[in-house]
């Protein structure tokens, strides 16, 4: 198995990885403000308001420390794989 650090790292990278490519998405539906449909103005909302999930229990786990890994495991793997779903949806 994994040792939790590394995991803890990884999932750091990601976040990071989903927060430039997030912040590309919002700046190219800004500059192209008449040319984005309200659907995928929707869709990048709620890609948001998953990414602020995602944020929020990534910081409670490094708070909480590496050895409550599996107090947070489900919730932090279930923002996630609701995060990574949510950017699939979104065309690129």
């Amino acid at each position: 198995m994994e040792p939790v650090e590394s995991h803890l790292r990884k999932l750091e990278t990601q976040l990071r990885t989903w927060s430039a490519r997030l912040d590309e998405m919002v700046a190219r539906a800004e500059a192209a403000r008449t040319q984005a449909s309200g659907d995928y103005r929707k869709r990048l909302d709620e890609v948001k308001a998953k990414y602020k999930v995602a944020e929020m229990r990534f910081g409670e786990l490094r708070k909480a420390g590496s050895g409550k890994w599996e107090t947070f495991q489900g919730g932090i793997e279930s923002a996630w794989n609701d995060l990574d779903v949510a950017f699939r949806k979104l065309p690129n």
